[in-house]
């Protein structure tokens, strides 16, 4: 059986958002709380979305992994290896570029965002 990359949680406070959009903004995501948190460990990005999305996005690991390797093939990311408590950790950090890119796709993403509230006549308030 398929499992989606992203998907929406089943918790009846949960939005409804669909996969095919989510799809598209996982590396603005990614780059944006690596850009609040300086470091982070993959699982550590999974529960972050979970978290302030109020459950309504889980990102699996499925989609998470190959992202941050392409982002990191591309130059956005460096990584560093640490050993806690007798795990290793991998946390991916932004480099000099990807903090560029992060602001940029930021700035796609709110232009985007705009543009649809305007083309689909959505108020502000509206939820």
């Amino acid at each position: 059986m398929h499992r989606p990359f992203i998907y929406m949680a089943s918790s009846e406070n949960a939005e409804q958002h669909s996969p095919e959009l989510l799809k598209g903004t996982i590396q603005t995501i990614i780059l944006k709380l690596l850009t609040d948190n300086s470091r982070m460990y993959g699982y550590e990005i999974t529960q972050r979305v979970k978290e302030l999305s109020e459950e309504s996005i889980i990102l699996t690991e499925g989609a998470l992994y190959p992202t941050l390797h392409r982002l990191e093939a591309e130059g956005l990311l460096k990584t560093e290896t640490v050993t806690t408590g007798g795990r290793m950790r991998k946390y991916y950090s932004l480099t000099r570029q990807g903090k560029k890119v992060a602001s940029s796709k930021l700035g796609e993403f709110v232009a985007f965002v705009r543009t649809m509230t305007q083309v689909l006549n959505i108020k502000a308030d509206m939820k």
